[in-house]
């Protein structure tokens, strides 16, 4: 996670400059919120759904909770109401983020130095860094604007056979991945699933973007598409609640058989091995979340338009800035790609895209990228930054457009 901590380092050295780096909600979505009601409505859902009275319920509130979850049944309602996912309660497991669910996942279903994690090259740091964390080897798959390359996996699935390994666990984030911004088709998804079943390997799937598709274009996770149980999927309230809260959630309704030889849930496992990473979610966070999905009748699609079409502003913002710099002529060589939902853009310029190149645009321009190099397992992305909008206001990103086309013009043709 070093590339985090050199961001921060930058961002604290700058604190004047637009920064396109963090890829965090942005504070408007959460400027409403009313954590005493949100609390209320659940110690009464409870109260009812217990028989407990209010102060019985409050109490649980404060105490550890179950390494499970408190709020599994409305998470598993959730994906019912907006995702179609039939997925039993008991095969939830409620995580401290998704980044923790990511941590568990790994652990429990690579056990040997012959299982292999393959993942989008680029890809997002999260995965990779709990991949280095835990001692599983990765495998690089090459990802496109249509998303990972499934034919470069199944060669990748192929190739460790031969080597007397094996792809245990493919990670993927179908919409608008971070960082590429990139998104798989429906056929894509369904041919994905395909391998996963030939190759006998598991598809780790991160929809944490998925919410910001535009209405009438959004696909089915790959988890709705799941048949053969294939698919183990992770959630996340950061981005449609709020960041502060560290909530996730992974399902997880594979039956896997234990060292000890019995059968169980998946998801049975991962809540074992979470009583020794964390013990357990934090209950009142669990509330404020259960409360506001008890609030919204059990679904956040409402939540999730809303905030999807500030972000999908946010990008078109973005986009059609980068367009008006074309128009006034850029440097032989910039480009960028065009994804139609989440936070991320992709700008490719004719000379590396380096920390120290970085260093300069916030120095001398007054504005902040993410060097792409940072996201990839090899060599690539060196000419290549990641542009988030997501944080910004429509002055900072106009702003900030106008300072990259600064520095554009100044940096290209040193």
């Amino acid at each position: 996670m070093r590339s985090v901590e050199f961001l921060n380092e930058v961002m604290r050295r700058y604190p004047d400059a637009i920064s396109f780096a963090p890829g965090a909600p942005h504070p408007d979505t959460y400027a409403d919120l009313d954590i005493e009601r949100y609390l209320s409505r659940f110690v009464s859902h409870a109260v009812t759904e217990s028989g407990h009275p209010p102060s019985t319920v409050r109490r649980l509130l404060y105490e550890y909770g179950p390494s499970r979850g408190l709020i599994n049944g409305l998470v598993a309602e959730l994906l019912r109401r907006d995702h179609a996912v039939e997925a039993p309660e008991q095969a939830v497991v409620v995580t401290v983020g998704a980044q923790e669910a990511m941590l568990l996942v790994l652990r429990a279903l690579i056990r040997s130095t012959d299982d292999l994690l393959a993942v989008a090259d680029p890809c997002y740091v999260g995965i990779t860094g709990a991949a280095r964390m835990l001692g599983v080897e990765t495998v690089p798959v090459p990802e496109a604007d249509d998303g990972l390359q499934v034919q470069a996996l199944r060669s990748a699935c192929r190739a460790a056979r031969r080597a007397g390994r094996r792809v245990r666990v493919c990670y993927v984030a179908p919409d608008f991945s971070n960082p590429g911004g990139n998104r798989m088709g429906k056929e894509h998804r369904e041919r994905l699933l395909e391998l996963a079943e030939a190759e006998d390997f598991l598809v780790l799937e991160d929809n944490v973007y998925g919410f910001t598709a535009a209405p009438g274009a959004e696909l089915p996770l790959l988890k709705t598409l799941d048949r053969n149980r294939r698919v183990v999927h992770l959630g996340t309230f950061s981005k449609v609640c709020f960041p502060g809260v560290r909530v996730g959630y992974v399902v997880a309704d594979q039956t896997v058989v234990t060292a000890d030889g019995d059968s169980t849930l998946l998801a049975d496992h991962l809540a074992r091995l979470k009583t020794m990473v964390t013990v357990n979610t934090p209950p009142l966070s669990q509330a404020v979340v259960g409360g506001m999905l008890l609030e919204h009748g059990g679904s956040l699609a409402e939540r999730c338009r809303t905030r999807s079409a500030l972000y999908r502003r946010n990008l078109t913002l973005l986009l059609d800035g980068l367009d008006r710099l074309t128009e006034q002529g850029l440097p032989p060589g910039v480009g960028w790609n065009r994804p139609t939902g989440g936070f991320f853009v992709r700008m490719r310029l004719p000379v590396p895209a380096d920390d120290t190149l970085l260093a300069r645009s916030a120095d001398s321009y007054g504005v902040l990228w993410t060097p792409m190099a940072h996201f990839h397992l090899g060599p690539g992305g060196a000419d290549v930054l990641r542009l988030s909008c997501s944080y910004l206001t429509p002055e900072q990103i106009t702003t900030g457009v106008r300072r990259l086309g600064a520095f554009l013009h100044g940096e290209m043709g040193r």
